[in-house]
């Protein structure tokens, strides 16, 4: 794989930690800045909403722009929006800081994907987006117990300094690793062929979204991530309330999940590039045994383990697949490949919402586990609906809205 893809996985690893590792230094945040537990919750929800935004905005804002450089500058926003955080006098500070962080999120991965997937040659592209996405998974992985590790021997601002460090080091790779072509065209003489120049205009970008399979794709996409974090959500509970484990126990089971999640994103672009459609409904059938054998084995806390982990893994396999598909689709459109991060992070609160919406209506703390395999199942009904589709007709003559 090209040195740039390792550049690319750092700055995934940063944008990670900054997503992941605030929710282990919220009490320190809000002592510090003395507001309620509530008002510092919103620097994750704030940080959330702003991905959303910021994914279709400076997507469509930098369409023409080459994707070297919007990346240099979604990076440099990056590093920006953390040293807010760093150096935050007063709570608005930090949550500005946090906004300006999260702006990158979504375009960094939807653009960030499509250069990765033009490094190496097309049979290879979703083992590319795989090696972008680990920077993502890994932060996963160490993301909550990073931040609560630092937080507690150095203060919570040596945590965010620690990731404007490791975004400076990405934003020095990306310079200097990522070729200036790179996200457009790869040149004919690396492989003997190279994929199709990627339609950049604003205009063309929008066009993509004319085609039934970049919707379908986005829906499955969705619904995937809503079975995952419809469970995910509320797995703590799970475990300390069926499982019977003490909640010191929750820290090395989401590491369990985070590994998880890792071996999924590495075996899901491996997979994907052998047959996607095939390998996409795998992961989401998979995902939806997986939390519908967890729902019933809940109280075991041997299963649990197993299960967490085979959760992580289905959850996670479908990711690379999912981005080469719907940019394949769109014709290379950035605005598309950034709209499925949307469209995952709308997923993450549909499913947390109706996980809660079981708990509140009492149906126990494994109830979240069955929300999720019923939203799962859905995907993978629009996933083998998008994979007939597929079939009956060649890419270019695909049906449109």
């Amino acid at each position: 794989m090209p040195s740039g893809l390792i550049a690319l996985a750092l700055g995934g690893f940063g944008i990670g930690l900054t997503e992941f590792l605030i929710a282990g230094l919220l009490p320190q945040v809000a002592s510090s800045f003395a507001v309620s537990e509530a008002a510092a919750g919103r620097l994750i929800s704030g940080y959330a909403l702003s991905v959303a935004i910021g994914a279709i905005a400076l997507t469509a804002a930098t369409a023409r722009l080459p994707r070297k450089q919007v990346l240099v500058g979604l990076v440099a926003l990056f590093v920006i929006g953390n040293l807010l955080s760093a150096l935050a006098p007063s709570y608005p500070v930090m949550l500005l800081g946090r906004i300006v962080a999260a702006l990158c999120h979504g375009s960094f991965f939807g653009i960030g994907s499509l250069v990765a997937r033009s490094l190496v040659a097309p049979e290879k592209k979703s083992r590319a987006v795989a090696v972008m996405f680990a920077g993502l998974t890994v932060a996963n992985v160490l993301g909550v117990p990073f931040g609560a590790l630092v937080g507690e021997r150095w203060g919570w601002r040596a945590a965010f300094w620690a990731v404007t460090a490791v975004g400076v080091l990405a934003l020095a790779g990306i310079v200097t690793l990522v070729p200036g072509w790179a996200g457009r065209t790869r040149p004919p003489t690396v492989t003997g062929r190279s994929d199709p120049i990627p339609a950049v205009g604003l205009r063309a970008q929008f066009r993509a979204f004319r085609s039934w399979q970049v919707w379908l794709t986005l829906t499955a996409t969705a619904l995937g991530y809503g079975g995952m974090f419809g469970a995910f959500s509320y797995i703590a509970y799970t475990f300390t309330e069926v499982g019977g484990f003490s909640p010191a126990d929750v820290a090395w089971l989401l590491m369990v999940y985070g590994v998880g999640l890792v071996v999924g994103n590495l075996v899901g672009g491996r997979a994907a590039d052998r047959d996607r459609d095939r390998a996409l409904i795998l992961a989401l059938l998979g995902l939806t045994v997986t939390l519908a054998v967890f729902g019933l084995l809940a109280a075991s806390p041997a299963a649990s383990v197993i299960l967490v982990f085979l959760m992580g893994v289905s959850g996670f396999a479908g990711v690379p697949g999912m981005i080469t598909r719907v940019t394949d689709f769109a014709h290379g459109s950035a605005l598309a490949a950034s709209a499925n991060v949307s469209a995952s992070n709308i997923g993450n609160a549909l499913g947390a919402w109706l996980g809660g919406l079981a708990i509140s209506e009492g149906l126990g703390y494994a109830a979240p586990l069955y929300v999720g395999a019923g939203i799962a199942l859905a995907s993978v009904i629009v996933m083998a609906v998008a994979a007939h589709r597929a079939r009956s007709l060649p890419l270019q003559a695909e049906h449109s809205v």
